[in-house]
């Protein structure tokens, strides 16, 4: 792998920019070299007025880029991605990886036949915060984990969805538990355990559309505790998601930006850093939605790259992720107690 990495954008649309400008940041081992979508002018504000535009096919077969993120709509991302992976690039899916688990271990089979690299970005994982959780959770401080909760309660009107069809489309990806709870539902997986087993229900109370706006589930952990997910953009004004986890030697509840409470007698919570630095909440406001995690775990990815060794969140994590939605996508759906495998 070159010592910079040329990428290609598919979709620059609000999130493709968030790349960009996080390729901006990590300029010195990547470039974005070529993009498809959205404006040049909007690109080059993000720090590359040299960048080519494309269209999606030329993007594809430009024998110049090693690696394409894919950030069209997520109903396109398992085609994006084979197609990708097809043409001889190392892929950067935005969450979530596929809609379905068959499409999502595809992908991942594809990658591994042709000895390619796939990542879901899952930058959440990377703020300091969710690794001190990982890591006092790995080394016993808290225990057992017996109630783990996450909270995703954003407002979203209808401009928001009048802007991009697919956000009401449930078919397309659309949604408040695909579209904006995945991140926090990837981080109650990976912090409490793979999950057995789950109920749900859903509604669409605050616009007038197709896609359900409000989610609420409860999981069952294999080891053995209890979850609780509620997702929605119907909730005005809309407030910064939590994430708390319930265990049996105390308790620790992390916001977007820091940690809320640390609670326990064995270890004193940790001193991490204040970063304000494009750090945003999204409760409001998708393009709120900062550029710090998307940078660390570009860094890792390039880095992978060099170093010819896995991701940090490869395609494995992001299909358990997306076994996850789809199994409390079809409880919401059936009104029937679902196992993960039941939901395949």
């Amino acid at each position: 792998m070159a010592d910079i990495v040329n990428v290609g954008v598919l979709g620059m649309g609000t999130i493709g920019v968030t790349h960009a400008r996080a390729l901006n940041a990590l300029r010195g081992s990547a470039r974005l070299f070529a993009f498809s979508g959205g404006s040049a002018s909007v690109v080059a504000d993000a720090g590359w007025p040299g960048a080519l535009q494309l269209s999606p096919k030329e993007l594809l077969e430009d024998s110049r880029i090693q690696v394409i993120a894919i950030c069209s709509p997520s109903g396109l991302h398992p085609e994006h991605a084979l197609r990708s992976l097809e043409a001889g690039k190392h892929v950067v899916v935005e969450k979530p990886l596929a809609l379905t688990v068959a499409d999502a271990r595809r992908i991942v089979a594809v990658a591994e036949q042709r000895s390619l690299t796939v990542s879901v970005m899952s930058q959440r994982r990377f703020e300091p915060e969710m690794i001190a959780v990982r890591r006092a959770l790995e080394d016993g401080t808290f225990g057992a984990v017996r109630l783990a909760t996450t909270h995703v309660h954003w407002w979203r009107d209808e401009d928001y969805y009048a802007a991009a069809a697919w956000r009401d489309d449930p078919v397309a990806g659309g949604g408040s538990l695909l579209n904006q709870g995945v991140h926090n539902i990837d981080l109650l997986q990976w912090l409490a355990g793979p999950v057995q087993s789950v109920t749900a229900q859903s509604a669409t109370l605050g616009h007038h559309g197709e896609a359900e706006d409000t989610t609420v589930a409860t999981l069952r952990f294999a080891g053995g505790g209890l979850g609780l997910v509620s997702t929605s953009t119907a909730t005005p004004p809309g407030s910064p998601a939590t994430l708390a986890l319930y265990c049996e030697r105390g308790l620790v509840e992390v916001g977007q930006g820091e940690i809320l409470r640390w609670e326990t007698d064995f270890v004193s919570p940790p001193h991490l850093a204040k970063n304000d630095k494009d750090l945003g909440v999204g409760g409001t406001d998708s393009p709120a939605i900062g550029i710090a995690g998307h940078v660390q775990q570009w860094s890792d990815i390039l880095l992978a790259l060099q170093e010819q060794r896995p991701p940090q969140v490869d395609g494995y994590d992001g299909t358990a992720t997306v076994h996850l939605l789809a199994a409390i996508t079809n409880a919401a759906r059936t009104g029937h107690l679902t196992t993960l495998e039941a939901s395949l």
